[in-house]
């Protein structure tokens, strides 16, 4: 059955019922567009409502909202560590080698498919979608509400180990685009989006270097293109990393999302209570103590 998600609100003065949802509720233009579709998708005291009519003091809102399609097989066997989780977002610590969503080859195997062992009758909607093997932190929300709010406010943070010694820190500001004889793989090529990724230099030798990497943009494999760009690809990136030997203990590009921080500049209706609320994981597979461990 599709899960149906509601949520009430109560005036506190006069308004045009669209300046409150959008300024005071933190509901995203999209969203309502949506709703006003919906039979009952908006109500003001019980009665289905246009967004431009005026609401005053006391008045009570309704959103309604239904998942009616997107709904993945639930695969109760998989077991994927949660971080957090509330009615409205969990974090998952997903391994190494699990996709984010079903493809020709993964099939009930993915994290959609634990989520929606965790969660029947919910669509998946990841607000940070990582590479399958891309390990750490990655956060769904479980309703469109929480989906709008959280894409606008969220800083992603990751610990990568690259090929080579990297001093300092510094910022990629270079475009990605999609390689032209390839369907998966990216390239820096000024007819592409802007990617722009800063980085830190935490710990390393003459032959690797532990980073830090906040993403400014989110571009399909932007760190794993920018590093191989200034010529420091990712330890164990056999796509990225043109042939340049990783320890034979790493299968995997060591690359872990580590860090998730809402940093929401504008109100964010009912998920503001977590702004400046971080999550993250101390210690991974490549790295111990702020030290790079490539031994597994």
């Amino acid at each position: 059955m599709p899960l149906k998600t509601e949520l009430s609100f109560i005036s506190e003065y006069n308004a045009v019922l669209k300046d409150f949802l959008i300024h005071d509720c933190g509901i995203s233009k999209r969203l309502l567009a949506k709703l006003k579709r919906c039979e009952n998708g908006i109500t003001v005291n019980g009665v289905q409502s246009k967004v431009t009519v005026k609401i005053k003091p006391g008045d009570i809102v309704v959103l309604l909202s239904k998942d009616s399609e997107g709904f993945l097989e639930g695969n109760s066997e998989l077991d994927v560590p949660k971080v957090f989780e509330n009615e409205s977002l969990v974090v998952y610590d997903k391994p190494v080698g699990m996709p984010v969503h079903p493809s020709v080859k993964h099939q009930g195997d993915t994290l959609g498919n634990c989520f929606s062992a965790d969660y029947p009758g919910v669509r998946l909607r990841p607000v940070n979608r990582l590479d399958r093997d891309t390990s750490g932190l990655c956060a769904a929300a479980k309703n469109p509400y929480a989906a709008a709010a959280l894409q606008r406010g969220i800083e992603k943070i990751y610990y990568a180990v690259i090929q080579g010694s990297l001093k300092d820190s510094g910022t990629i500001d270079l475009p990605i685009a999609r390689e032209r004889d390839s369907i998966i793989r990216r390239v820096v090529r000024q007819d592409g989006q802007r990617a722009v990724t800063h980085y830190k230099a935490i710990a390393g030798n003459s032959r690797f270097t532990l980073l830090e990497i906040k993403l400014e943009t989110g571009r399909t494999h932007q760190i794993r293109a920018h590093m191989a760009s200034i010529g420091h690809p990712l330890v164990g990136d056999t796509k990225y990393g043109k042939g340049k030997k990783a320890p034979d203990s790493i299968k995997y590009q060591a690359l872990y999302s580590y860090k998730l921080k809402f940093n929401f500049e504008t109100d964010a209706g009912i998920l503001d209570y977590l702004n400046g609320k971080e999550f993250k994981v101390n210690d991974v597979w490549f790295a111990k103590n702020g030290k790079i461990n490539l031994d597994r």
